[in-house]
């Protein structure tokens, strides 16, 4: 159980973190705290609403993951380095999808509310 704990601890202390230096972190939160209640008011079903609040939980970590890729590019080699800029431009790329995800998501979701689909 301490093992389950500390490994919360850690986690706890990687959100506060990267939401007290991460601009794009605060975004999504954000855009969190927005939606889950927009959720209610869109989501026809639970099922619809949980996945309008997944697709933002998976934007945030799609950053968290991309932002980690960066911090640790930037401690190996801190100068520019092409083949670094490709890893950090991979990371971004996985942001991008993650945020395709969640307007594909919520405008189907949206679109179903007001009758269009």
């Amino acid at each position: 159980m301490n093992e389950i704990w500390a490994a919360f601890l850690n986690s706890w202390r990687g959100i506060r973190v990267a939401a007290a230096t991460e601009r794009a972190v605060r975004q999504e939160f954000i855009l969190l705290a927005i939606a889950v209640p927009l959720s209610f008011l869109i989501g026809t079903t639970a099922w619809v609403r949980v996945a309008l609040v997944s697709t933002i939980l998976l934007l945030l970590v799609a950053e968290f993951l991309n932002t980690a890729v960066e911090k640790l590019c930037d401690h190996v080699n801190p100068d520019h380095h092409p083949a670094i800029g490709r890893v950090k431009d991979f990371g971004s790329a996985a942001v991008f999808c993650a945020l395709v995800i969640a307007g594909l998501v919520w405008g189907t979701a949206l679109f179903e509310r007001v009758g269009v689909l």
